[in-house]
């Protein structure tokens, strides 16, 4: 019998060392350049450098997205599954229903705006980043307020079973997540909640191969929209407030011309990505920056690391307003591109609008310390700011 433990390469380093912990960016920028395709027991192939991620994205005969033990709607299925599902889903996100909701996350901005400007000194993740991404979530899938502690609770728990690989803790988390749905669905069901007016409702009248959508495929969705939503928005507004107030110039500048918004918060994100990375698994042997990797090996894709990447994005250190985003990996690529991309862009948008518009400046704290997040997570978990109202 082939010992599969044998046949594993050396490790070329240690994802979950406090030396890459401490900075992430910083550690992946490091790898990208002297080892860019490595091996880990943690994540097993990773690919740092900016054209190998493309060729996996790109490719997804050869790379697949069915990496998880439990069921994940859409995004770790291949087509045609993927197509089916996907197909489902997208307009949700239509310039229509973003339209309807603008004025509800708007409103939900300015309400934690102005509660930030009554203090002199705010831990900003605490405060308004987590508060933000919970109740604009909840508010686009017509969930109660009631869940906002919950759901950050869960996230935080989500969080740490996937730094420890804790496989047990992980499935009593989704099992936990598939419990909240089913409340949720229960309740529309016996509301008679009409689906021109409620997104959870909406997805109950979904059909995939010609059937409606079971409570598990609903909860799979939510699930995924809820990870993703929760831990990017609430990162992304971290890092944009960071680099906001190190780079005072740019507060001036974008206060002046609010249009420069949307070029900013792609810039700022490519800088500082809020998604570290993502996962796939070969379906065949190939060959990746002078390795082997074989069938069945899993692949991470580094997200930060190649959207700094030298080889691709020229000066890629700076911050350039005027740059071509087209390589972009924010939201990623290919068929498994966010589909929820637009509904985040609006959100930013929105939250950086509010945030410049209502303050004259914006600053680190000067005797609390800014800690960044760790792994899965990115961005800051303790981002002491400064803030004067305009």
């Amino acid at each position: 019998m082939k010992d599969s433990k044998r046949d594993r390469p050396q490790p070329d380093w240690d994802p979950t060392s406090p030396e890459v912990q401490r900075d992430q960016r910083a550690a992946y920028d490091d790898m990208r350049r002297r080892c860019p395709v490595a091996y880990s027991e943690f994540m097993g192939w990773s690919l740092f450098r900016h054209e190998d991620v493309m060729r996996v994205l790109l490719d997804h005969k050869t790379f697949s997205n069915a990496v998880s033990q439990h069921l994940s709607v859409p995004n770790g299925m291949d087509p045609p599954q993927h197509t089916a599902y996907r197909r489902v889903i997208e307009s949700y996100f239509s310039a229509r229903h973003l339209e309807l909701f603008a004025p509800i996350c708007r409103d939900i901005v300015i309400r934690l705006v102005t509660e930030l400007i009554t203090q002199a000194e705010t831990e900003f993740i605490a405060a308004f980043a987590l508060p933000f991404a919970v109740r604009v979530q909840c508010a686009f899938l017509g969930w109660p307020e009631t869940l906002h502690k919950p759901l950050v609770r869960w996230t935080r728990k989500n969080h740490e079973a996937t730094l420890a690989q804790d496989r047990k803790a992980m499935s009593e988390i989704a099992l936990e997540f598939e419990g909240i749905i089913d409340d949720l669905l229960e309740a529309r069901m016996d509301a008679a909640a009409a689906p021109e007016t409620d997104l959870t409702a909406a997805l109950m009248h979904e059909k995939v191969w010609g059937r409606v959508l079971s409570n598990e495929e609903i909860a799979s969705i939510l699930r995924n929209w809820t990870v993703g939503e929760i831990g990017t928005i609430s990162a992304s507004a971290g890092i944009l407030t960071h680099y906001l107030a190190t780079h005072p110039e740019l507060q001036n500048r974008l206060r002046a011309g609010p249009d420069l918004a949307p070029a900013a918060i792609e810039e700022i994100l490519r800088l500082h990505g809020p998604l570290v990375s993502n996962r796939r698994i070969a379906k065949r042997a190939v060959e990746i920056g002078g390795r082997r990797i074989n069938a069945g090996d899993r692949i991470t894709l580094m997200w930060i690391a190649a959207n700094r990447d030298e080889r691709a994005f020229e000066e890629p250190d700076a911050c350039r307003l005027d740059r071509d985003q087209s390589k972009n990996l924010l939201w990623g690529a290919g068929i498994h591109i966010c589909p929820g991309a637009p509904l985040a862009r609006l959100e930013l948008r929105l939250f950086l609008e509010e945030l410049l518009s209502r303050t004259s400046e914006i600053s680190l704290s000067s005797t609390k310390k800014t800690k960044f997040a760790v792994f899965p997570a990115s961005g800051f978990s303790v981002l002491p700011v400064r803030v004067k109202s305009a």
